[in-house]
């Protein structure tokens, strides 16, 4: 089990992230950045008056995104079993709504379309909070500087989120100053993405490019960097996402670890590969704040430290991997094979895969929690940098350094071999775009980036029609529909839902 020591030491924080911006937390006590617990219970109005509450309230938004609707079930439905590379899994009888979004026959009355919705506005919210109140706090500048980077951050990524699952969302940027401000209309997606490239762009003139070991895993210049990489790759910005990714690559901060199956293990969380992850913990002294679920909904099904077997690999998935690809067993677990931490996997059972990338050896398992509580969710890491930047310098005409990215990713899953994944060598943009697009599908494979991917690539139709989707309706997710009964209708849905 890991220890506190590894993560961020700060003290604990509860925030309520209701609409009202109402702030809340218990009483202090010494406890780590980790052992957060993102509910409280004191009122707002003793709150944001010194330094220590700001501190408090920045820990509370990373608090918050470890969430059920951040890292759970919703994500699960809105961003990932849509794909080609996963499909819903446990028993067949369990969460049958999960076959709606595989399927594509959701309505927009949908549970976990709220709670999506709900998990991204509550980070928003909490980043509003941070962004509206600390200025005020007299209190280090240089701190005061970076806390807001990071809430700009946080709200950014949300955004993102909200953006790539709905198209025009609500844009607010400020807690409301009174009652007529709490109703807000669709913001055009264009203008979103403009509001989101901001806050990184700001958020990276300040955030450091490392901290002292006990800060790990607090968000960098680098992330915010490969975020907006990310966010321009989405508008084919394609110029601005390989500067971008050129800064990160040049910053002499990251590196590929070279063991792609031991990369996701707990060891190798906040690791040079890292460029932004989602902080979890196991705290024995703080349930509560022990809240992840994100291993144990898609954890080995049936067997003891494992999980729900929600969020299976597809045997689509376990057949796009080439020959002798390493990848493909460290991605995925199969039925009767034993674990390289040692875990025998019963050959019978509800799956034949599982996602062997949020998988916790089952030895760490603590009777009384969830199932890999500890784990944390990879979000960006420097293989889809130099991704990105491989893509971004093919579109623009620049294939030498297309090759030199894409061989990067490529050798660390070769290793010392010389019969598997030889070099690309084409120099054809369109076979060259081809490749990368294949790359980035196994390397990143589980970790939620497919399903979107392939509709901003223009290739939905002809990949997913096959299970339902359909052009000019299912590039987005309908509005959830208690979020248009709030809004008396002033929101209004997404076509043909």
């Amino acid at each position: 089990m890991k220890t506190i020591d590894h993560k961020i030491n700060l003290r604990q924080i509860g925030l309520y992230a209701g609409l009202a911006g109402l702030l809340f937390f218990p009483s202090a006590c010494k406890q780590t950045f980790l052992e957060t617990d993102p509910q409280g219970k004191e009122a707002s109005v003793v709150f944001w008056t010194s330094e220590e509450d700001a501190t408090k309230a920045v820990n509370a938004m990373y608090a918050n995104l470890r969430g059920w609707n951040n890292t759970a079930f919703a994500p699960i439905a809105l961003e990932s079993v849509g794909s080609d590379e996963t499909e819903k899994g446990s028993s067949a009888s369990d969460a049958t709504f999960f076959n709606d979004y595989d399927r594509f026959t959701v309505g927009s009355s949908d549970g976990q379309l709220g709670g999506f919705w709900s998990g991204q506005y509550q980070n928003i919210n909490y980043a509003n909070q941070v962004l509206d109140n600390i200025p005020k706090i007299s209190m280090t500048e240089s701190l005061k500087a970076r806390y807001l980077a990071e809430a700009k951050f946080v709200r950014a990524y949300s955004y993102f989120r909200l953006v790539r699952a709905f198209g025009d969302v609500p844009l607010r940027l400020h807690l409301p100053a009174s009652a007529a401000e709490y109703n807000l209309p669709r913001t055009p997606k264009a203008d979103v993405y403009t509001a989101i490239e901001k806050d990184l762009t700001e958020a990276a003139q300040v955030l450091p490019v490392t901290y002292p070991a006990a800060d790990a895993g607090r968000i960098t210049k680098g992330a915010a960097q490969a975020l907006h990489a990310k966010v321009s790759m989405y508008q084919q910005k394609w110029q601005q996402v390989f500067d971008l990714t050129n800064q990160v690559m040049t910053s002499g901060r990251y590196a590929l670890v070279s063991d792609f199956e031991k990369l996701f293990r707990l060891e190798n969380e906040n690791s040079s590969e890292s460029v932004f992850e989602i902080q979890n913990e196991l705290v024995l002294s703080n349930k509560d704040a022990s809240n992840s679920q994100y291993s144990q909904v898609q954890g080995v099904r049936g067997v003891t430290g494992g999980g729900w077997g929600f969020n299976v690999p597809t045997q689509e998935l376990a057949n796009a991997f080439e020959a002798g690809d390493p990848r493909r067993d460290a991605t995925i677990i199969f039925r009767g094979e034993t674990t390289p931490e040692g875990d025998v996997i019963p050959p019978v059972g509800d799956n034949p895969m599982y996602n062997q990338k949020s998988y916790v050896p089952f030895k760490l398992f603590v009777s009384g929690f969830n199932e890999g509580a500890q784990q944390n969710v990879r979000v960006i890491r420097y293989a889809d940098v130099l991704l990105m930047n491989a893509e971004a310098a093919n579109e623009l005409g620049n294939s030498a350094q297309a090759l030199a990215s894409l061989e990067l990713v490529r050798a660390r899953a070769r290793g010392t071999s010389t019969t598997i994944l030889p070099k690309i060598t084409t120099t054809d943009k369109a076979a060259l775009r081809t490749a990368i697009w294949q790359e980035r599908r196994v390397e990143l494979a589980m970790e939620f980036d497919r399903y979107f991917d392939v509709i901003r690539q223009g290739r939905a139709a002809t990949v997913f029609g096959p299970k339902g989707w359909k052009a000019n309706k299912n590039e987005v997710w309908p509005i959830p529909q208690t979020e248009i009964d709030l809004s008396a209708g002033l929101l209004v849905q997404n076509p043909g839902y």
